[in-house]
C-alpha cells in the first residue's frame, strides 16, 4: 500500500477536481476499494494530516466545516 504522504498528496490533488461549494469527506476522495485497503490506523492518520493541511495552507481552497454524527470531519470546496 502507498505510504501516508502519497495518500495525502493524492487526496489534496483530488480536491482540485471538486466544484466550488461541494461538501465532502476525505474518504470520498478515494475509490471505495482504495479506501478500504488502507489500514484503519492509516485512515485516521490521513484524516488528521488532511485537516492540518487545510488549516495551515495559506492559499487553500478547502475549508473544514462541521462533523458528521460518526465524528468524521466534513469539508467544503471554496
Amino acid at each position: 500500500m502507498n505510504n501516508i504522504n502519497e495518500l495525502l498528496d493524492s487526496a489534496i490533488n483530488e480536491t482540485k477536481e471538486l466544484k466550488r461549494g461541494e461538501v465532502f469527506l476525505v474518504r470520498e476522495l478515494f475509490k471505495g476499494y482504495e479506501w478500504n485497503r488502507i489500514p484503519k490506523k492509516d485512515r485516521i492518520l490521513l484524516g488528521t494530516l488532511f485537516l492540518n493541511y487545510v488549516k495551515e495552507a495559506p492559499d487553500n481552497s478547502v475549508e473544514a466545516i462541521e462533523k458528521t454524527r460518526a465524528n468524521q470531519q466534513k469539508y467544503i470546496k471554496k
